[in-house]
């Protein structure tokens, strides 16, 4: 017999459109309703969203407004426990406010007597070391750790944090998986999107503007064209953050407009998959995959699709190296020629790619839940 629903508040950086975001979550949700189900409990999520009538309509969840206090404060008070993440929550790198408000939310949970957990998160940068004995503070009294890299275990241990209170695991993200009908094959959006790709190999680019002289975007375009005159190509641009993601993709493909012709290439762009899942199908449909946005790298891990990474941030080159691949380049250096072999290697050498990694991505995708069960065990034996 499946006991009351208990309410969980979950936080993070949900409702700002960033499809990685918005994957972490959605990862988050089906894998406490899978481990929830098979511990014989029932678990009602409550998000933190800036934008909770999106939210909701868009996960079928309760969510109430991040930066309502007095919301903010009833969810939490009527829940038996806080997650917070995962994502990169705890760095100071686009400003200063993330630490505070992501420990804040934290301490006000723990202030009403709430189990706390960390899911999955990725821990810093954090160059401003004020912050260090705050993060250290509230995790000591946190009921669950885990990060997603090793990295960012070694960053709370130099804060102070015992090592055996902190578990690495991989991004939830790499649990998302696709509806049942599309995994088999029988949805009819997924048969368009056949249709319309045509026979022409498919590299996936996913892009943000990072580099102020954009010299990173300049030389990719420069690269996509030169493969692009060794094998025409379709390159299919995959906006993870919305709309400021789609400005950069844009400014890559009028790079590449005057040339991809004469090559017998075709551009095209998808900018309505929102949702994490049509995001994930979209990923699945390329035979590459080259992107700078981490998501975009880790759902085409995923879907075991071959995939090239441009690193601006330590993230980036932490999940390249857990499934044994180098970036291309980075944002300071990245050259054309590189991204061009890379690109080309990959399409000859697909199947060499995924039969290097398959055990390796099957286990991270297993192991992805692993927060998720921890939390319901932690619930079902408290309760």
């Amino acid at each position: 017999m499946v006991a009351a629903p208990q309410k969980i508040v979950i936080s993070g950086y949900y409702g700002f459109r960033n499809s990685g975001d918005e994957a972490v979550l959605q990862s988050i949700l089906i894998a406490l309703q899978k481990q929830s189900q098979a511990a014989g409990i029932s678990i009602t999520p409550v998000v933190l969203s800036i934008d909770p009538e999106w939210t909701t309509a868009t996960y079928g969840v309760e969510s109430v407004h991040r930066m309502k206090l007095g919301e903010v404060r009833r969810a939490i008070s009527e829940s038996v426990g806080l997650i917070s993440g995962g994502g990169s929550l705890l760095q100071d790198v686009t400003g200063s406010k993330s630490i505070p408000y992501y420990l804040g939310v934290l301490k006000l949970a723990q202030w009403m007597g709430k189990p706390t957990f960390i899911y999955a998160q990725g821990i810093g940068p954090v160059n401003r070391k004020l912050f260090h004995p705050l993060i250290k503070a509230v995790f000591r009294k946190c009921a669950y750790v885990s990060v997603r890299d090793e990295q960012s275990r070694q960053l709370l241990q130099s804060m102070g944090l015992r090592q055996e209170k902190i578990e690495v695991v991989p991004d939830p993200v790499m649990g998302l998986s696709l509806p049942e009908d599309e995994e088999n094959g029988s949805d009819k959006t997924l048969e368009a999107t056949s249709e319309h790709m045509g026979a022409l190999p498919v590299v996936g680019v996913s892009v943000r503007y990072w580099e102020q002289d954009r010299r990173e975007l300049d030389s990719l375009a420069q690269g996509l064209l030169e493969a692009c005159s060794v094998a025409p190509l379709h390159l299919r641009f995959l906006p993870f953050h919305q709309p400021s993601d789609n400005e950069t993709s844009r400014y890559v493909m009028e790079k590449l407009e005057k040339g991809i012709a004469q090559y017998g290439g075709i551009i095209s762009i998808c900018e309505d998959s929102l949702h994490p899942q049509k995001m994930l199908r979209e990923v699945g449909r390329c035979d590459v995959l080259i992107g700078m946005r981490l998501h975009s790298l880790i759902y085409a891990a995923g879907r075991y699709v071959p995939l090239i990474g441009i690193s601006y941030d330590p993230k980036i080159d932490h999940f390249l190296d857990r499934i044994h691949c180098r970036p291309v380049g980075t944002t300071v250096a990245l050259a054309s020629g590189d991204v061009a072999s890379e690109v080309l290697h990959l399409l000859q050498a697909g199947t060499d790619w995924r039969s290097e990694r398959e055990q390796l991505i099957a286990t991270l995708i297993q192991e992805a839940e692993a927060p998720a069960r921890e939390i319901v065990q932690y619930l079902a034996h408290k309760g």
